[in-house]
C-alpha cells in the first residue's frame, strides 16, 4: 500500500497546504505527496486555487519520485508533457470518475468504486465499515491523514 500526503498533511486539513516546507517534512517521514501545481509563464508554483508557492525546476526535479502531481493549469500539463521525463507521475482531473496518471496509477474521485490496485482519494470523508473492504483493494491511499491510514490496509 502507498501512503500518500494529500497536499502535505500530516493530520487533517492543514493552512501549511502545499508549502514546500510542509511537503517535505511529510516526505521526511517517507510518505508520497500530492501537490498542486501551476505554471505561469515558465514559473512553477504550488497552490490550490492559485499558485501561491514559487518554486524552482530543480526543487520538483528533486522530489519528483515521492510526488503525485496534480496539474492545476493547462500551461503545467504541457510544460510536464514536453519534458518526456517518465519518472514524473503527474495528472489532471477535476470532477472525472477516474483519471490515469502518466506513470499508469489510476486515480479514484473520492466515493467512487475503487478498482483494484488504483488510488484510493481521501477515504476519511467516505470510510466507512463498508467501505474498508474496498479500501483494502487500492494500490494506495491519498488522505490529509497518513499516519492514521498507515498500516490499516496492509
Amino acid at each position: 500500500m502507498i501512503y500518500i500526503s494529500h497536499r502535505g498533511n500530516l493530520y487533517g486539513p492543514s493552512e501549511l497546504e502545499n508549502f514546500p516546507s510542509q511537503v517535505d517534512l511529510c516526505l521526511n517521514f517517507k510518505f508520497d505527496c500530492e501537490i498542486d501545481l501551476w505554471v505561469h509563464d515558465g514559473r512553477y508554483f504550488l497552490g490550490h486555487d492559485f499558485g501561491e508557492h514559487h518554486i524552482e525546476k530543480d526543487w520538483l526535479d528533486q522530489r519528483k519520485k515521492k510526488l503525485w502531481i496534480h496539474c492545476k493549469n493547462s500551461e503545467a500539463v504541457e510544460i510536464l508533457k514536453a519534458a518526456n521525463d517518465k519518472s514524473v507521475n503527474y495528472f489532471w482531473h477535476e470532477n472525472d470518475s477516474y483519471t490515469l496518471t502518466s506513470t499508469g496509477h489510476i486515480w479514484v474521485f473520492p466515493g467512487k468504486r475503487i478498482l483494484k490496485g488504483s488510488i484510493a482519494v481521501l477515504p476519511e470523508i467516505w470510510d466507512t465499515l463498508e467501505t474498508s473492504l474496498e479500501i483494502s483493494l487500492a494500490g494506495g491511499i491519498c488522505t490529509d491523514y497518513p499516519f492514521k491510514y498507515i498500516g490499516k490496509y496492509n
